[in-house]
């Protein structure tokens, strides 16, 4: 079995190990990553499980690298890539770790602790300097006139408040304080709303920018200072300071206290700030030493956390663990040296043992892909998974999907961009990725670069066979069309259309030696001429494509021992769409051959001729005209369409009757039969392999043979559960079937239309482009004037040629050709009803960017 034409072959087998060498045995099938665990715990709670406590010491450590990770971030501080991939320590290497990280933990929090204690005490020490040199800047310029100014604005806002001459005769005195500058508005009309106006408030702001030392923003604020006559709006204005969150420092009220307090908060500044970088250092050093471990730290403990969670799944006994595992057949000599490996690290003597199973489940699938065969496997793979054991189509898919895309994209020009560009990332792809790309859009494109490469290929291809780039053709081996028309009668015609008979201006037993003869570019029917070239050639790739997935049917048929659907499905489907759809392809190749430039006017209407082959009408010449397009075009025609029809119609019976009474006569001849997926290998049944080779406590040693075939019996794998279902369902069934394979073969026909309409309109669009954007730049102006202008279109034609033409259109090509291979062509032979083969492996944590990825 093929590992890409067919799933790898697989094997259910158990595992029994020892206690003390479980854990060793697991981390290096991690490594391994080709074996996939079934849960046999499914009905125990995640939180009674046996391993929950070592899960919970991993989700413990993961918190703490979380936040240690956040803070080398925050710096600034980049984690560099281990260049090795660390194994998974032993279990009691887990309490070095815990201690490691609580201490690391630790420390850290008590930096940073510190740090921001600091940081708070230096900003209200620069605040302070800030208020006390404003306060000091204040009083010299107004102290004399602080009282007058203030008696003024009260008078302004209130002239008749009670007690404003009591007030007026006591002390003057006054809050100093910062507020954040976006709160100003309000604190100010909320002052003057508690106090009624009876306070005097000027607000200035602060040039300097102060840093939260929480957040780390950018913090402007401004200093306000409010003189208040009187205990009782001393209490008003300390309160509403306080409910807007704004400091009061404490000013004295002589020049010389303040100028004295002023120079001891510099001397404090001072002092703090070589504290801060004392401190600071200490926080690098401590994050400077995690950022050299931190990614190794953090792929042991999500090793550690792995390997435990696929422990859970597995039964405890007394002193072994058992396990249930599907792997592919041919990698058991790798799985038998890494579980004496995993013996060897833990010191165990007791053999780990590999016992196979037998069971009514169907294997997962599994396709062992390079990198050039990923992207397009995935293609498939997003229709549905291939079912266990049959054909795969990534391997046709591979030609197939760039050539159909092609066909619709066909432009050498778009074409050799998109190669490029697709050449560009497979040049470049360990750089960038390396670069960890985050961008979604440019990780789609990243990950299909080899599609991408091979769709700008095929479009080089076809674009030299329509002769079309960038809307333009190239006349590299000489047009064989000769009109030898003299110089006078050009001159004698001037703007009238001339007309070239190929019977006299081509050369009729030649044609130009690659692709479309470049003189149809300049034609004025030659829309008409490529309308009819591409429609026919959409129908033969169609007819082609379809008859190659109904062929591919045939080796699911035996793959599977269904020898019965051969004859009653392959064939039937086989003459169906070969005698309907097979006749038009080949109608249509001898029209091209039979009919040249001499017999034009006799050239059959093909689809005149293909209706009147259901209509069983047939026209006679009369009066001895042959050259009517309804007449009979070859030989033996009518005879050659009847027997096509009725093959044709004879097959639906075929496809709806023989294949429900074979089953039905099949159950009552043997009885209901077993879907169970049963090795073939009759030792299976009593083997017992032990992971290391030689025998040991008398138990005798046998070797899985990776040549051994297991096969489903009873068609289980490919069939569709026949041997489930009742009479009627059958019948249904099958009908459905049926009626849907041969209203598909029209549909789908019909369906490959969209190679031709495509492609008309991506060459139209190029033209458009051309003659409306690019054309003008070169007409334009004059010699040295047009060189500017087009510079500037050329740009202006590069840009929509890109966003137009290879984006928009190259997408909308990907789509439909994605649809013609899952519906038109896949149908054909392939269910996609199987499930993924998904080992447990710890590829996707090397790959992991940050601890945030297992939160998400």
């Amino acid at each position: 079995m093929g590992s890409l034409f067919r799933s790898e072959e697989m094997r259910l087998c158990q595992l029994f190990l020892q206690t003390e060498a479980a854990y060793a045995c697991v981390s290096e099938l991690g490594e391994l990553g080709i074996v996939q665990f079934k849960d046999l715990n499914e009905n125990v709670n995640a939180f009674q499980r046996t391993f929950v406590t070592q899960i919970r010491r991993c989700e413990e450590m993961e918190r703490k690298l979380r936040y240690t990770e956040k803070e080398i971030l925050k710096d600034g501080m980049k984690i560099p890539d281990v260049l090795d991939n660390p194994k998974a320590p032993a279990p009691k290497e887990m309490i070095a770790l815990e201690v490691e990280f609580e201490k690391m933990d630790t420390e850290l929090r008590q930096v940073n602790t510190n740090n921001e204690a600091l940081k708070q005490n230096h900003l209200e020490l620069k605040e302070l300097k800030e208020v006390l040199e404003g306060t000091q800047n204040y009083f010299a310029v107004y102290g004399q006139d602080i009282q007058h100014m203030m008696t003024e604005e009260i008078q302004v806002h209130e002239e008749a408040i009670i007690g404003s001459r009591q007030q007026q005769t006591a002390a003057l005195g006054f809050y100093v304080g910062t507020v954040l500058r976006e709160k100003v508005p309000v604190f100010e009309r909320v002052m003057r709303f508690v106090t009624h106006g009876t306070v005097f408030m000027r607000v200035e702001e602060i040039l300097r920018t102060f840093e939260d030392p929480l957040t780390g923003d950018s913090l402007h604020k401004c200093m306000f200072i409010v003189f208040y006559q009187g205990e009782q709006l001393r209490n008003k204005v300390k309160k509403v300071c306080e409910g807007m969150r704004g400091t009061i420092y404490p000013v004295p009220d002589s020049p010389q206290e303040r100028h004295e307090m002023l120079h001891g908060v510099k001397t404090r500044i001072t002092d703090l700030e070589n504290v801060l970088a004392q401190s600071n250092e200490h926080r690098q050093r401590v994050l400077s030493k995690a950022q050299k471990e931190i990614r190794a730290w953090t792929i042991k403990v999500e090793k550690i956390k792995a390997i435990y969670h696929t422990m859970n799944m597995f039964k405890v006994h007394l002193n072994s663990l058992t396990a249930e595992c599907w792997f592919p057949v041919k990698a058991i000599d790798d799985i038998r040296q890494g579980l004496s490996i995993g013996e060897k690290i833990s010191g165990s003597n007791i053999p780990s043992v590999i016992q196979p199973m037998i069971t009514d489940e169907r294997p997962p699938t599994y396709y062992n892909c390079n990198k050039f065969v990923k992207g397009f496997q995935n293609i498939v793979d997003s229709y549905g998974v291939s079912t266990y054991g049959e054909v795969n189509p990534a391997p046709y898919t591979i030609i197939t999907f760039p050539f159909l895309f092609a066909v619709m994209f066909g432009d050498a020009g778009h074409g050799l961009i998109m190669f490029l560009f697709g050449l560009f990332m497979i040049l470049k792809e360990k750089s960038i990725g390396a670069s960890r790309i985050t961008n979604e859009i440019a990780n789609t494109f990243f990950g299909g670069r080899y599609i991408i490469m091979m769709m700008g290929l095929f479009s080089v291809y076809t674009g030299i066979i329509y002769n079309d780039a960038f809307s333009k053709s190239f006349n590299v081996f000489g047009t064989q069309w000769n009109p030898n028309i003299p110089e006078e009668d050009l001159t004698t015609l001037g703007d009238a259309q001339i007309v070239l008979n190929p019977i006299y201006t081509h050369i009729n037993s030649t044609a130009y030696l690659v692709g479309v003869d470049p003189i149809w570019q300049e034609a004025k029917n030659k829309i008409l001429i490529l309308n009819s070239l591409k429609m026919k050639m959409a129908i033969i790739l169609g007819v082609i494509h379809m008859l190659f997935g109904v062929c591919l049917s045939v080796f699911n048929h035996i793959h599977f021992r269904e020898y019965i659907d051969i004859f009653v499905k392959f064939i039937p489907e086989l003459l169906f769409l070969g005698c309907l759809f097979g006749y038009l392809v080949s109608m249509i190749f001898y029209k091209w051959i039979k009919f040249d430039a001499t017999l034009s006017s006799c050239a059959p209407a093909l689809l005149i001729h293909y209706i009147n082959m259901f209509m069983f009408k047939y026209e006679e010449p009369v009066n001895g005209n042959l050259c009517n397009p309804n007449l009979t075009f070859y030989e033996g025609q009518k005879p050659t369409q009847y027997i096509m029809f009725f093959l044709a119609i004879l097959s639906v019976p075929v496809l709806l009757i023989v294949k429900p009474v074979y089953i039905l006569a099949f159950r009552r001849r043997r009885g209901k039969k077993s879907d169970s997926y049963q090795p073939s290998d009759p030792l299976l049944s009593n083997e017992i392999l032990p992971a290391n080779e030689g025998p040991s406590n008398g138990t005798t040693v046998h070797d899985i043979e990776p040549e051994a075939k297991h096969e489903q019996s009873g068609g289980g794998g490919h069939g569709h559960g026949h041997e489930e279902m009742e009479t009627g369902e059958i019948i249904i069934h099958q009908a459905i079937e049926t009626i849907e394979f041969c209203l598909g073969c029209i549909s789908h026909t019909a369906s490959y239309l969209r190679l031709w309409a495509l492609s008309l309109a991506h060459a139209q669009l190029s033209e458009v482009l051309w003659n409306m954007v690019l054309r003008l730049g070169l007409t334009v102006a004059g010699r040295y004037v047009g060189g500017v202008v087009t510079f500037v279109i050329f740009f202006i034609w590069a840009n929509l040629t890109v966003a137009i033409l290879l984006l928009m259109e190259g997408l909308s090509a990907f789509l439909h050709t994605l649809r013609l291979h899952w519906v038109e062509f896949q149908s054909k032979f392939y269910d996609g009803e199987g499930y993924a083969f998904e080992p447990f492996t710890f590829k996707h944590i090397l790959k992991m960017q940050s601890l945030e990825e297992v939160t998400s």
